[in-house]
């Protein structure tokens, strides 16, 4: 054991997505500008569900729930691929790497849960409306939140139970800009036969439940949609396109890369990239877009801080004329 800790790598180095110095210096300003707007964008969506009474409905809690959720999935390996742009040698130490890996499964494996959970929600409201607020109250919508966090906890312990024990003795380069469970396994000194059928069982189990459970309650909110037609439905047909756009654009890089798991594509770059930086951009807009609640909500946000700001910029005003 002593020997196995001794010869145990200290640290992986990360190829980043381009070699090109020209393209680092690019892609340095470029996700620079789409973390703020990340970050930005997913904060005023919460600030705005907070600040507006209206928007105390488990809906809107969980589109609240699902913008944390996406600048965590932006934060856990964003800033360190914009650091490692300008910075030579890429490298993260093997602590970090571990952290890496379980922060990426707490938060994508929470917003699978979080997804489904809003899809019940849409399902209860468009197919049971009249039993709407006895099924879904506050108590219910808590526990689904909550609920989705401890799975993603969960999921992420198991994940890493398998992988930080094993030994890493020699190979250290990982051919992305974050530390990829599947390609940080196949570096271990052993056979990860084992290892890799646990991760695809953990991995595959709780995306395909989250994606059947999915494809099944839109299904059934769909074929209620069309077999009704009045203001309601009009105004549920469009909640339901934000919400099957999120969920394509959220399961279709997953189920992309995890088809072929312990296979290094270009592609899975660009997928990676798409999965942590630009559906965390898309999210706050496909959501405020198509929603007159959202957009009026964020409307009285605006007036509210303008008018409050102009009466104290006014007494200085004042203040300057009579000095």
């Amino acid at each position: 054991m002593n020997q196995e800790n001794k010869s145990r790598v200290a640290e992986f180095v990360l190829l980043g997505l381009s070699s090109s110095y020209e393209l680092q210096y690019f892609f340095f300003m470029l996700f620079n500008f789409l973390y703020i707007i990340i970050v930005l964008g997913n904060l005023l969506v919460v600030l705005t569900v907070i600040s507006e009474p209206a928007l105390h409905t488990p809906m809107y809690i969980m589109l609240s729930n699902l913008s944390i959720l996406d600048v965590f999935l932006a934060t856990y390996a964003t800033p360190k691929m914009i650091h490692d742009f300008l910075h030579e040698p890429k490298t993260i130490s093997f602590e970090g790497c571990m952290a890496q890996i379980f922060l990426l499964h707490v938060f994508a494996g929470g917003e699978m849960v979080l997804l489904v959970a809003m899809a019940y929600d849409r399902y209860v409201a468009i197919c049971k409306p009249l039993h709407y607020a006895t099924i879904m109250n506050l108590c219910k919508c808590t526990g689904l939140v909550v609920g989705s966090w401890v799975i993603g906890v969960m999921h992420s312990l198991s994940q890493l139970a398998f992988t930080v024990n094993l030994p890493f003795c020699g190979p250290n380069v990982v051919n992305s800009y974050y530390c990829d469970l599947t390609l940080v396994i196949k570096l271990a000194c052993t056979d990860t036969y084992v290892p890799e059928v646990l991760m695809l069982l953990d991995s595959g189990l709780m995306g395909v439940a989250s994606f059947l459970l999915l494809l099944v309650s839109y299904t059934v909110i769909l074929v209620t949609v069309q077999c009704r037609s009045s203001t309601d439905m009009t105004k549920a047909r469009s909640t339901l396109t934000a919400h099957i756009i999120v969920v394509t654009l959220f399961f279709g890089p997953c189920i992309f890369i995890y088809a072929w798991p312990f296979s290094n594509f270009p592609v899975d770059k660009v997928l990676s990239v798409f999965s942590t930086v630009f559906t965390p951009i898309l999210n706050p807009i496909i959501y405020t877009l198509r929603n007159k609640e959202v957009k009026l909500a964020m409307h009285k946000l605006k007036t509210r801080y303008v008018c409050s700001r102009l009466p104290s910029q006014l007494s200085l005003l004042r203040l300057d004329v009579l000095s």
